[in-house]
């Protein structure tokens, strides 16, 4: 729970205090629980944090972690709007999670995997049997996103390009120095498969408030 509230306080760019001030409550218990793992607050407790969030109490207690993002309504008035190159790598960041799509013998698979920006491309390891590596010498295209579910609005960035698989011992280990984290999969995945990109794009929806 404590990383669920420390992840939407800093999605909403508050403090502690600011949060604390929301709900009622003190900075310092604040701080308890999202370090604390053991903290159990009280259900009167819940529900403040929840209102002060923009966030449901399911999901600030974890109950809409085993359901798909987006099972919220629509906003009254939504509005798509395209990103720019910039913005779009602005969202790629440094690294995440993103899926990646590939025609493989038995039809299209659309798999997730951590992913990191270096120079211009999108990085991955993989294992040398594992489905991500059957990109290799195909174009493939790869998609992240995020959702808002309290405001109903979001964004995506679409990157398509060929890939191709790594094999200088120098660029293997500059790969591994940066990632910035082992792959959230677990096993052996040393093989690290590059996609250069030949076009970026992405859409946000955003929410117009009224009058």
């Amino acid at each position: 729970m404590g990383r669920r509230i420390a992840q939407r306080r800093e999605e909403l760019g508050l403090t502690r205090e600011e949060t604390a001030a929301r709900a009622g409550t003190a900075p310092g218990y604040i701080q308890y629980l999202e370090e604390k793992s053991t903290a159990m607050p009280g259900m009167g407790v819940l529900i403040r944090l929840a209102d002060a969030l923009d966030m449901r109490l399911s999901a600030l207690r974890g109950g809409d972690a085993e359901l798909t993002p987006g099972i919220g309504r629509a906003a009254r008035h939504p509005e798509l709007i395209e990103l720019s190159v910039e913005e779009c790598w602005a969202r790629l960041s440094t690294h995440g999670v993103g899926r990646v799509a590939v025609d493989g013998p038995a039809g299209p698979f659309v798999v997730p995997l951590n992913y990191s920006v270096v120079d211009g491309m999108i990085a991955y390891r993989t294992a040398p049997d594992a489905t991500p590596a059957t990109a290799v010498g195909t174009h493939v295209a790869f998609e992240v996103d995020q959702i808002d579910e309290a405001l109903s609005q979001g964004w995506s960035v679409l990157l398509q390009g060929p890939a191709r698989a790594v094999s200088d011992a120098d660029t293997v280990r500059r790969l591994n120095a940066l990632a910035y984290s082992e792959p959230w999969a677990g096993g052996e995945r040393d093989m690290w498969v590059c996609i250069d990109p030949d076009s970026v794009s992405g859409r946000r929806i955003v929410v117009r408030r009224e009058g």
